[in-house]
């Protein structure tokens, strides 16, 4: 599809849908128009696309008439509630929620990984979690050479992850710590919980709700959105995946500790180092000698994923240890969803199939 496209973007005045405006505008994609979608409280604000200044329009399943993407990160009950009605109008829509990444009828897309698994959409592709993107961005040439028998991982995510709303908090949080004065948590570990607790000069080892399981619920998806992206089958049990999510006092970039086993015990940290280098998306920085290895300030502002410290387990034949760094809102969230756009412009599946049911 060479002409030219109208884009909706669906939360467009929030940390991610700023950042998609943003994307959009640095994209390959011929955009004759963009539509900024936001709540009855954003609406009149002015953005810049390309120069020109475009007013926040309340969202209505109107807003989607004559729409030919839509990119969207309002939360899982706004896609819900819009995005059928945008896929009704012809849209294909790009979601960033966990409205429908489980769904089995809905893509879950890195475009690195499992591009295409996008010709299968019924007008609806789901981009993953932002800590799965960026481990799964790193595994894959692993897995692809070698093999995957089990994963391990532990994060340390941003701040920004848990919204806009959250980064101010904890900025919050450290000035009144700063200043001597109590820090007033309203928001972290999750909204919805009766507890709040800082994030400043701390540690929450909570991301999203408890299971009945005891692990979180972003360590769930963690665990099944891996599985589905790679092995196109959330339950399968091909790879063991375990997960642990932790919120750090850091404004933007998660950073990840990923411990894998290799069905292929001929691998040596050199070949996957040399196998990460050329993988697309991926930047190696790894050299302990002159301590350069990824971290989240450096990785701001960047549409790659960082992977050092990659070296043998002592312990475990076959077993290896990486670190993993990615800008949450870029490869996390907005890039990744612009970069679907652009395959699906460059792929020709900007259209609906018929008969498609959400």
């Amino acid at each position: 599809m060479s002409e030219s496209l109208t884009v909706a973007i669906l939360g467009a005045t929030g940390a991610v849908g700023t950042r998609m405006i943003d994307q959009l505008e640095a994209s390959a994609i011929s955009v004759k128009k963009v539509k900024l979608l936001a709540s009855a409280r954003s609406a009149g604000e002015i953005r810049q696309f390309r120069g020109e200044n475009v007013v926040v329009e309340e969202t209505t399943p109107e807003s989607f008439e004559g729409v030919d993407i839509v990119l969207s990160s309002a939360g899982g009950s706004v896609s819900k509630k819009f995005l059928p009605e945008a896929v009704k109008r012809g849209a294909v829509c790009v979601d960033n929620t966990s409205a429908f990444r489980m769904d089995p009828d809905v893509p879950l897309v890195i475009p690195e990984v499992n591009e295409q698994a996008m010709y299968k959409h019924h007008g609806i592709i789901a981009n993953p979690n932002c800590s799965t993107i960026q481990m799964v961005v790193a595994l894959a040439p692993i897995y692809q050479a070698y093999g995957l028998k089990q994963v391990i991982v532990s994060t340390y995510q941003a701040a920004s992850g848990a919204g806009q709303s959250a980064w101010k908090e904890l900025d919050a949080e450290a000035q009144a710590h700063l200043d001597g004065d109590k820090m007033d948590a309203q928001i972290l570990p999750t909204k919805g919980e009766k507890k709040h607790y800082p994030l400043a000069f701390n540690l929450l080892p909570q991301i999203d709700v408890f299971e009945d399981d005891g692990y979180t619920h972003e360590e769930w998806k963690m665990i099944h959105e891996t599985k589905k992206i790679m092995l196109d089958d959330m339950d399968a049990g091909d790879i063991k995946v375990t997960a642990t999510c932790v919120r750090v006092p850091v404004a933007v970039g998660h950073g990840e500790s990923v411990y894998f086993e290799v069905a292929d015990q001929s691998a040596t940290a050199k070949d996957i180092q040399a196998k990460l280098a050329a993988a697309p998306g991926v930047v190696l920085q790894d050299d302990p000698d002159h301590q350069i290895y990824p971290q989240p300030l450096l990785a701001e502002g960047k549409r790659d994923t960082f992977v050092g410290r990659v070296r043998p387990d002592l312990e475990n034949a076959g077993a290896f240890n990486m670190w993993v760094v990615s800008d949450n809102l870029l490869k996390g969230a907005a890039w990744n969803a612009v970069q679907i756009a652009e395959r699906l412009v460059a792929d020709d599946l900007v259209r609906v199939p018929e008969n498609s049911q959400l």
